[in-house]
């Protein structure tokens, strides 16, 4: 080893990804044991971390490039030692001078006081935050002020974040990217206009509301007024995803759903209010839109709202298979309490917009509607190669049958389906066309069914869902 130059062992290093195998090599010798402590720009610790902040003041000077530190206490018992503290943060921005990304997961120990000290890293531009219950508002301020680079910031279930000048700084720096809040109790849909002219550098947006408090934050008309008024520019955005979330015309979400020129990726899950013209404008817009996720709220099927405009009908799938050519992943999912009859989606729809559109990627969850007639039509998919069928009931072996006659697809995951077995499977033994068969729940098909139908095949089989 004394004989390698730097140059090859470096590459050597490079190509180890696995912590555990960069751990043994670093112990072969103390060249390699160097070499590594100057590489290594990613770690990992949580509940082993102990006494943890001397631990970590032991860790940050051995490895002096660490760019990525994730601190997680998922799991965390008072016996397993104290967790990380506010003085932990003060360890980590005084020896990381180089940290550019750094995620913390359930550390209750941590405070503003802590999350302040982390605006003395200049070059920090990703922070999130998953359940750290005392951090606020003001602590987060403090971090976007002192981080002039910042473009990526997740809050996960931080429930005392309930200031929002940080909201409105960010709006002024124009530098986020990719913002990620979800069951944020204390920060709603309309607290987002506060982004102001931020919005035209977002290319991503996850938000997702704690359904127990979808509708504790009542739109004040001042915010209504704000959404309405001023131009939210989304010609960024490529991935939007909204999960229970309240779309309600010219408020709110609903003004950024049809302004995004260039979104590739949305992911609409139990969101409220949601229209034909929006998807219909959304799909008028966003010509390069790749993949959609729809789940569908049950309240939008009952007989009651049948000419209800709330409920989506097959006019937006018409409007995706006439303006979205690249489209290649759908999934559309029913929530559960959905009545079989009163689908929004017909066959006829589904099948126009798998027809019109390169769909390699399609998914159903409970969609009654997709039976053993839609089976027989995706045999002319020509692009179709992952097949994802959830609690789908009216597809039976008749229609599982056609799965070897599918031209391209590789991947079948069926899910709690109660009308197919064994016997559906019986055409693929020993033809090894799927890449991946993966069975779960499906009352009627055994272990032994599966057996030579793929070249990988996945069982599993718990009942408890069915009583």
């Amino acid at each position: 080893m004394d004989f390698l130059p730097d140059q090859l062992l470096w590459e050597i290093l490079s190509r180890i990804k696995k912590t555990t195998d960069r751990n043994s090599v670093s112990l072969a010798c103390k060249r390699l044991h160097g070499l590594d402590n100057e590489q290594r720009q990613s770690l990992r610790v949580g509940c082993g971390l102990d006494p943890a902040n001397e631990a970590l003041t032991s860790l940050c000077s051995r490895f002096v490039n660490l760019t990525r530190v994730e601190i997680t206490y998922a799991g965390w018992m008072s016996k397993l030692g104290k967790q990380l503290d506010d003085q932990g943060l003060l360890i980590l921005s005084n020896y990381c001078p180089s940290l550019v990304d750094l995620t913390l997961s359930y550390c209750t120990f941590i405070t503003d006081v802590g999350i302040r000290h982390l605006s003395s890293c200049s070059k920090l531009s990703a922070l999130k935050l998953n359940f750290n219950a005392r951090i606020t508002g003001c602590g987060i301020l403090s971090v976007v002020v002192g981080c002039k680079n910042l473009t990526t910031l997740h809050l996960i279930r931080c429930l005392n974040i309930s200031s929002f000048e940080w909201l409105e700084y960010l709006g002024r720096l124009e530098t986020l990217e990719d913002l990620s809040i979800k069951n944020c109790r204390a920060i709603g849909e309309g607290d987002l206009i506060k982004l102001g002219s931020s919005w035209k550098k977002l290319k991503c947006l996850q938000f997702e509301v704690d359904v127990n408090y979808r509708y504790m934050k009542v739109y004040d008309r001042l915010a209504v007024d704000r959404w309405q008024k001023q131009w939210v520019p989304c010609e960024n955005m490529v991935e939007l995803s909204l999960v229970n979330c309240i779309i309600s015309p010219g408020r709110g979400l609903a003004c950024v759903l049809g302004k995004c020129k260039n979104l590739e990726k949305i992911h609409l899950d139990m969101c409220v209010g949601v229209r034909d013209c929006d998807i219909i404008g959304l799909a008028q817009k966003s010509k390069n839109l790749r993949s959609i996720f729809l789940r569908v709220p049950s309240d939008f099927s009952l007989p009651l709202l049948m000419n209800n405009p709330l409920r989506l009908t097959d006019e937006c799938l018409k409007a995706l298979a006439q303006n979205c050519s690249m489209l290649e992943s759908v999934r559309i999912s029913y929530s559960d309490g959905e009545f079989p009859s009163f689908s929004s989606f017909t066959l006829d729809g589904i099948l126009n917009l798998i027809q019109k559109c390169p769909v390699r990627e399609l998914a159903f969850d409970q969609v009654y509607s997709f039976n053993d007639v839609g089976m027989e039509a995706l045999c002319l998919a020509q692009h179709l190669e992952t097949l994802e069928l959830i609690r789908c009931q009216e597809i039976s072996d008749e229609g599982l049958q056609l799965v070897g006659q599918f031209p391209r697809l590789s991947i079948l995951r069926l899910i709690k389906c109660l009308g197919v077995s064994d016997d559906g499977l019986k055409p693929l033994a020993g033809s090894y066309k799927l890449e991946l068969l993966a069975v779960e729940d499906c009352p009627l098909i055994s272990e032994r069914g599966v057996l030579g139908a793929a070249k990988s095949v996945s069982f599993r089989q718990d009942l408890s869902w069915m009583f």
